[in-house]
């Protein structure tokens, strides 16, 4: 699935009755998952107001609000536009002891356990389904991009490799729940210091995931997204110790 389509799942339409508020939380999502990459540009004003079923007046206050919080350089002119300057901060263990104060160790474990609960079943659902040939070159596609990323990129194709999965079920629901649940923890992943040990063996987790699916094998893709998640929850703990 492209970055268009991506961009569907996570800008959905807010609800009329917190439009602002649930415009730059949408807004804010793709930023931080990185759907939207820094240096890119949002879709133009005209199909993000019809995407997310909000006026451009809105939708210009939320933009504004990103602007001065420096998460966007909205430029004008012919090739202006709004452009995300957001980057993760470079992972460290203070930042993250900072995070999961400011979240609390029981809605860290809520969070978890959601992202296991959604992750787990949006494989099992895509390995039983069956993947037609244009779904394996994209799994395949985000497998490599995903191994082949230096540490600059590797959170963002790490969200896009275990979005895509959702996202090829097909499920509109699903794929937007695994976003939600993603972004929970988007800010403790990013706080994590990248060790090439680990991402060596994230590496090997993620062949697994994607074997499993590919053999259309639900209760192994189950397993496989398990120890993923799980392991990834051990080092939340181990760098919080």
């Amino acid at each position: 699935m492209d970055k268009s389509a991506r961009l569907m799942t996570v800008l959905r339409p807010v609800r009329a009755g917190n439009a602002f508020e649930e415009t730059v939380e949408r807004l804010l999502q793709a930023i931080k998952l990185g759907v939207v990459a820094p240096g890119d540009k949002l879709p133009p004003e005209r199909e993000l107001a019809v995407q997310l079923g909000i006026s451009r007046v809105t939708l210009r206050e939320a933009i504004r609000a990103l602007s001065d919080a420096g998460y966007l350089d909205v430029r004008r002119g012919r090739y202006g536009g709004a452009f995300v300057t957001y980057a993760p901060p470079e992972p460290d263990a203070g930042d993250l002891r900072q995070a999961v104060t400011e979240m609390g160790m029981a809605e860290l474990s809520e969070a978890l356990t959601f992202r296991l609960a959604v992750e787990c079943g949006a494989a099992q659902v895509l390995a039983a389904a069956g993947l037609a040939d244009e779904q394996r070159v994209v799994l395949l596609r985000r497998l490599t991009e995903l191994n082949a990323a230096g540490l600059e990129d590797y959170r963002r194709l790490d969200t896009a490799f275990h979005l895509s999965i959702a996202e090829l079920t097909g499920s509109t629901l699903l794929a937007t729940t695994c976003a939600d649940a993603r972004s929970r923890v988007s800010d403790l992943l990013n706080a994590i210091p990248m060790l090439q040990v680990n991402l060596d063996h994230a590496a090997g987790q993620h062949r697994a995931i994607v074997d499993a699916i590919l053999a259309g094998d639900p209760d192994a893709a189950r397993r496989a997204v398990t120890e993923h998640l799980e392991g990834t929850a051990a080092l939340l703990r181990a760098f919080l110790s």
